[in-house]
């Protein structure tokens, strides 16, 4: 029967360059070559039972980089806890325009100019800051996935607006700088999903009021009764994203107990899918702008996230 080989432990968990493991007498050429490990990139491997996710991506291309490259892009503002990967994707690399980066197709390099102050390193990884990647992103990006990056990254409090604006204004002959300036002044880390931001976004674009992002709700004696996606309180209008979680069960309940209670109070509840945000959002523009117009009557609900 075959012996499994001995695994070190600070091999067990993370991506590691097989040189260095040799070179340290933790394993053997031999031993490297073994099922126990699998290779993700030259002279990179990883352990055969961990998840490969993106993350452990990030960290084997980063254990590869040359000098001066750091992750960035995509790939940083996942590791940032502001996901907008699609299935699988590549890694997003920065480098110096003087810098070289290996060709592989796990690697998607972006030559740009990188100062020292740009990089930092976020648990063992060469990453760009989350002010530069919110200037790398928001920029590149469309407008409406800009803001869905920027409201993800403030609600996880990991990037400073104010810091980001700064670097807009030192680098503002870099392109598209006025279009980040934009979104700047859009994001708000309340939002507590990309399809809430895109909801925002559509109407704000419209021309509609403001309305307060998780917006809590008390009735008159105290009691709170909800907590909202959208609210405006002078019109005591509630906007509601129903993402998939809600067709469980146990949050369709708590669905019905929290509307009724709304609505008992006199506010007016709206609730739409992302086929109303993505295929009709002319319908909620329209739905939303006649009932905040009207006069509502004179309350004593109390509202509280303002």
């Amino acid at each position: 029967m075959p012996v499994t080989p001995r695994v070190p432990d600070a091999l067990a968990r993370a991506p590691f360059r097989g040189s260095a493991a040799v070179a340290a007498g933790l394993l053997t050429s031999t031993m490297l070559r073994s099922r126990v490990w699998q290779r993700l990139l030259p002279d990179v491997y990883l352990h055969r039972d961990c998840p490969l996710d993106h993350r452990t991506w990030c960290a084997a291309v980063a254990s590869a980089l040359p000098p001066g490259a750091a992750i960035g892009g995509p790939s940083a503002a996942h590791l940032w806890g502001a996901d907008l990967l699609s299935d699988e994707p590549p890694v997003s690399v920065v480098t110096p325009r003087d810098g070289w980066i290996n060709r592989h197709p796990r690697i998607l390099a972006h030559h740009t100019v990188l100062a020292g102050e740009d990089v930092t390193v976020l648990h063992g990884i060469r990453v760009t800051t989350p002010e530069r990647t919110v200037f790398d992103l928001g920029r590149r990006l469309g407008r409406t996935d800009a803001l869905i990056l920027l409201d993800g990254m403030l609600r996880q409090e990991a990037v400073d607006v104010v810091a980001v604006a700064e670097l807009s204004r030192q680098r503002r002959r870099w392109p598209r700088t006025g279009r980040l300036r934009e979104v700047l002044a859009l994001g708000d880390g309340r939002a507590g999903s990309p399809m809430e931001t895109r909801l925002r976004l559509l109407l704000h674009d419209a021309g509609l009021p403001a309305p307060h992002p998780q917006l809590e709700i008390h009735d008159g004696r105290g009691r709170w009764l909800a907590r909202v996606d959208l609210g405006w309180p002078e019109a005591r209008v509630v906007a509601e994203y129903e993402g998939d979680h809600h067709r469980e069960r146990a949050q369709f309940r708590r669905d019905v107990g929290r509307y009724e209670a709304l609505r008992e109070a006199g506010w007016t509840v709206l609730r739409f899918t992302a086929g109303d945000v993505l295929r009709a959002p002319h319908q909620i523009v329209h739905r939303l702008a006649t009932l905040l117009t009207r006069n509502p009557p004179a309350t004593t609900a109390d509202v509280r996230g303002l």
